[in-house]
């Protein structure tokens, strides 16, 4: 019997006290980085556990939110604290697509082609307000967040493990921008919004940089190696029928709502699945519960969900037809594994 191809061949499934062991070491790596992250940006925990938990899950961030509440800076302390490359793209409408992929240039000497590596070609990748970038330029972002590689001039060049793509947008001012396309918002795993600090948490941020910015005494605490096994581990995490069902449930209620003129695709429910199972090893489980479906809901399928004309007119939005699906769908039960 000839061999199955590479992509098709069955993994042996890890034994009950491997898949425990790999769950510590993925609790363990989240909640080290959550809190190193949390020491600089103050007062938002939650929003530090969801960026974390797109890294464990290879996903990709749109920090959508005003200036100035710490997006860039959650990106930059991100890549520090795992010892990543960490490379900024600041977005503008002459921007072209070898500016953030590279181009091929012809060297004298050797009397060839040498590709020179744009900004894409780092392990953490800040796309900063990449809503100003024409969509020419936008696009150029397409291939490394789905399929993790850069084509230029008809050569193939893989992204290095771990790769994220954090992109901030600026959800107030419109002019000059170019509004993201649906095929780019649903290639972001997670959106998530910063907001701003409570009066006791903006004192904490003024007494933590009267002399120093906080980032500067950042350390690695997780190794490379490390947060690639907790990558693998989120994997193992099991996921009963009832609550894949109810996850496709979910979507598919986004596809026939009234309200709705897109909902989400199939990458969506890809995404909450995966989502689902990080927030389970991050609470210490190996299994996934419906609560962990619908915690995460609004962050993974909003921003793929088009609302129609009418419905944007009477001020409902992509969140409140999520929450409006989420009440309206029927919870599964608890069953045995």
């Amino acid at each position: 019997m000839p061999d199955l191809p590479h992509e098709t061949r069955q993994t042996p499934r890890a034994t009950s006290a491997n898949i425990q062991s790999q769950i510590g070491l993925a609790q363990n790596v989240a909640e080290r980085i959550s809190q190193t992250v949390s020491q600089v940006i103050i007062g938002k925990r939650n929003e530090v556990r969801l960026a974390v938990l797109g890294l464990l899950c290879k996903g990709h961030i749109l920090i959508e939110d005003i200036p100035g509440v710490g997006k860039t800076m959650l990106a930059k302390t991100l890549a520090r604290v795992i010892g990543c490359t960490f490379s900024r793209i600041q977005f503008t409408p002459d921007m072209l697509p070898s500016d953030v992929t590279g181009v091929s240039l012809f060297n004298q000497k050797t009397r060839e082609f040498e590709f020179r590596a744009g900004p894409i070609m780092a392990q953490i990748v800040l796309a900063d307000e990449i809503n100003r970038a024409t969509p020419k330029t936008q696009a150029a972002l397409l291939e490394s967040m789905e399929e993790r590689q850069v084509t230029v001039d008809g050569i193939t060049y893989p992204m290095e493990n771990p790769f994220m793509i954090l992109a901030t947008q600026n959800p107030i001012e419109y002019e000059g921008t170019f509004p993201l396309p649906e095929a780019q918002l649903d290639r972001f795993m997670v959106r998530i919004q910063l907001g701003y600090p409570s009066p006791v948490e903006e004192l904490t941020v003024l007494s933590a940089q009267q002399y120093d910015h906080p980032i500067n005494n950042m350390h690695q605490v997780v190794s490379v190696q490390e947060l690639l096994a907790a990558q693998q581990a989120i994997r193992e995490i099991y996921v009963a029928d009832e609550v894949k069902r109810y996850i496709v449930d979910l979507v598919n209620a986004s596809r026939q709502h009234p309200d709705v003129y897109l909902g989400s695709s199939p990458r969506g429910s890809l995404a909450l699945f995966r989502t689902s199972q990080a927030r389970a090893a991050m609470a210490g489980r190996d299994y996934v519960i419906p609560d962990d479906v619908k915690a995460l809901a609004e962050v993974t399928l909003a921003h793929r969900i088009i609302v129609g004309p009418a419905a944007r007119i009477k001020d409902i939005t992509s969140r409140t037809v999520v929450q409006d699906i989420l009440a309206s769908t029927p919870v599964p039960g608890a069953s045995a594994r």
